[in-house]
């Protein structure tokens, strides 16, 4: 998955973000701007898991996007 793509897509994907990580604010959500360190320091904070198991749900809901062709584009 080329973060890349996350970030560069981030506002116009910030409902799906919400809809999928639901603990984070629009403040967090304006904080992580795409940033994956800060992105998984949330996650981790928000849903009580640890930084392997936030990197762990972030890469298999981006996997997910990926299938969709969300990140790309492509349908």
């Amino acid at each position: 998955m080329d973060w890349d793509r996350l970030q560069a897509k981030w506002p116009q994907m910030r409902g799906q973000l919400r809809h999928r990580w639901g603990r984070l604010t629009e403040d967090d959500l304006d904080v992580i701007a795409g940033h994956r360190d800060v992105f998984i320091g949330r996650v981790q904070e928000r849903y009580s898991v640890d930084r392997q198991e936030a990197r762990n749900r972030i890469e298999e809901w981006l996997q997910v996007l990926q299938e969709e062709k969300t990140l790309t584009g492509r349908a």
